[in-house]
């Protein structure tokens, strides 16, 4: 490979940002150096920073099942998901793929094998812009969840799996109204209905929580899978996430929770398009507020593919004590670290060359290049 060399760019280090350049050779970073160079494509005072490791997008299901009943091709719905993650700057993707289908649910556990397998295939034959693995997340509330985990026993692309529960009453649902507000409206149910609906959710809930729970977390922990909690509430669910080898908390949904998990030293994970809102879509505690109490650790895209960069340059501004390296590290070093990625995430001599230039233009940054072990994909 002949070197990638970048200069005049305004490079986001790990403590700090500097004028200078970068070269990259054989795919790593080599030399970092401040000031002027003679040679290398001028960035034109632009940043630099690292490419984005994104921890949970579900947006990959969108492109295969676009419409209900509407199937994609899976390879195809994998190369739209795949551009768009890459042109917002995110050369490293766990692309989440449901395991356990309540009785509504639009697709199958058919479905996410056909995925996964449209995934490995465009890896292998280097189809994809981003570097993908894959995210199980995990509905242990559903009677059959385990047997959907089971779909993907062998398959090493799996790196990390969350253990999450919607049924009402509880986690992100406490307030009953946003649960009816998400399912009561998109089903179609009257007040008795809906009502038959909450008791049949909370009792398979009762019925296969836990022991889902225990198998899963067995599992991930003999096959080295990184175990992330979901939408904790209290510090009963951090004390039960702990207890079953959790390393990252996923959008904890109170103060309480994001407190405790940070104290037990877990990664806690919020959502960039909370921070851009300024509040969570379910009434759930604020990623911003979390940020200034300093209980923020790592952002993901969670819907909205370009707001995982929108939300780094957008704390770095907003948020007092967090200076742009340290919000850069929430959507890169951060999460790389938290699935044991330590290849990545950050500028330095020995790190992939997974880089993004990036031009700030009213406050939104606007992603111009990005590159990908010293390779250009966007």
């Amino acid at each position: 490979m002949t070197d990638l060399v970048l200069k005049n760019a305004r490079i986001v280090l790990a403590d700090e940002v500097i004028d200078g350049s970068i070269v990259v050779r054989d795919g790593k970073i080599s030399e970092i150096s401040t000031g002027p160079s003679a040679i290398g494509e001028d960035m034109g005072g632009d940043y630099v920073i690292p490419g984005l490791v994104e921890l949970h997008t579900d947006h990959l299901e969108g492109h295969y099942a676009p419409r209900p009943r509407v199937r994609w091709n899976p390879i195809a719905a994998v190369l739209a998901h795949d551009a768009q993650v890459a042109s917002a700057g995110i050369t490293t993707v766990f692309d989440a793929l449901r395991v356990g289908m309540d009785e509504d649910a639009d697709m199958t556990a058919a479905d996410m094998r056909l995925l996964a397998d449209a995934i490995e295939d465009s890896v292998r034959a280097d189809r994809v812009r981003a570097d993908h693995f894959i995210h199980l997340r995990c509905e242990v509330s559903a009677g059959d969840c385990q047997d959907s985990f089971a779909v993907f026993d062998g398959d090493d692309r799996v790196k990390l799996a969350s253990l999450m529960d919607h049924a009402p009453g509880q986690r992100q649902f406490v307030n009953l109204e946003t649960y009816a507000y998400y399912y009561q409206r998109k089903l179609k149910l009257n007040d008795v209905e809906f009502q038959t609906f909450c008791d049949k959710r909370m009792g398979d809930s009762a019925r296969n929580s836990a022991p889902n729970r225990a198998a899963i977390s067995a599992a991930c922990h003999a096959r080295g899978i990184v175990l992330a909690s979901h939408d904790d509430a209290t510090t009963a669910h951090v004390d039960e996430a702990i207890a079953q080898g959790i390393r990252v908390a996923e959008f904890p949904t109170t103060l309480e929770a994001a407190n405790a998990s940070k104290g037990a030293g877990l990664g806690v994970l919020m959502g960039a398009p909370n921070v851009m809102r300024g509040a969570s879509h379910s009434g759930n505690v604020s990623a911003r507020a979390l940020a200034e109490h300093g209980l923020l650790d790592i952002l993901s895209s969670d819907y909205i593919p370009f707001s995982l960069i929108q939300s780094a340059f957008f704390l770095g501004e907003v948020v007092d004590g967090i200076s742009l390296p340290q919000a850069m590290a929430m959507v890169s070093k951060n999460p790389a670290d938290a699935v044991g990625l330590t290849d990545r995430g950050v500028i330095e001599a020995g790190r992939r060359g997974d880089l993004v230039r990036v031009r700030v233009d009213e406050h939104v940054p606007v992603v111009r290049t990005v590159w990908r072990e010293g390779r250009r994909v966007a």
